[in-house]
């Protein structure tokens, strides 16, 4: 087997939408597609292969308030150990907070990071959700009206698109992306877009 040349610090490919907005499409015709071996990386790929005590947390016995803010910080933080050591990802995250946004920045600067906003219609997002069966009913709208309100974007998309035309138009603009990308501005001003306006 041929080996595979990876950069010296990985680079980061980060959409943040609404739960149901699509982003899992995304970044599975983004997987498809890219030239280098990027990793999928997300929440859910942790709930769903067991890291957390589901059960324990769904019975009471344990809080899932408490465990939290401990978990998201861990899970961001466990974004530099893959980077670190070379790999490239595809992430897709949920940005909730102006606090959120803000600790993200602080915790990635320098780090090569291409951050896309996945748009969706709050009907369709409601659509999704209930088709889905496994998300609480109302976070897609409550996502809806707060994550995107903190956040300067390299690109935006709306995920009524086919997966596949959104994956091609993130790589294009990716592939031609400048020094001057939002993590950067987000970092010069110490706030995030919505401190600023």
């Amino acid at each position: 087997m041929g080996s595979v040349e990876m950069t010296a610090t990985g680079r980061i490919i980060l959409l943040n939408g609404a739960s149901s907005s699509g982003k899992s499409s995304i970044s599975r015709a983004l997987q498809d597609r890219l030239d280098a071996p990027f990793w999928h990386i997300s929440i859910d790929h942790l709930r769903d292969a067991g890291v957390l005590p589901l059960a324990r947390i769904r019975s009471g016995e344990f809080v899932w308030a408490d465990m939290r803010e401990a978990f998201f910080d861990g899970f961001e933080r466990s974004l530099l150990g893959y980077t670190s050591t070379g790999n490239d990802l595809i992430v897709e995250y949920i940005v909730e907070t102006r606090a959120g946004m803000n600790r993200l920045v602080g915790l990635m600067a320098g780090q090569d990071i291409f951050f896309v906003g996945v748009h969706c219609p709050l009907d369709e997002l409601e659509r999704r959700e209930k088709s889905r069966g496994d998300r609480p009913i109302g976070d897609a709208a409550r996502d809806f009206h707060t994550i995107h309100v903190h956040c300067d974007y390299d690109l935006e998309v709306q995920s009524l698109a086919p997966p596949g035309d959104n994956a091609d138009r993130i790589i294009a603009a990716w592939r031609a992306r400048s020094e001057d990308r939002a993590f950067s501005r987000m970092a010069k001003t110490g706030q995030s877009a919505i401190d600023s306006a």
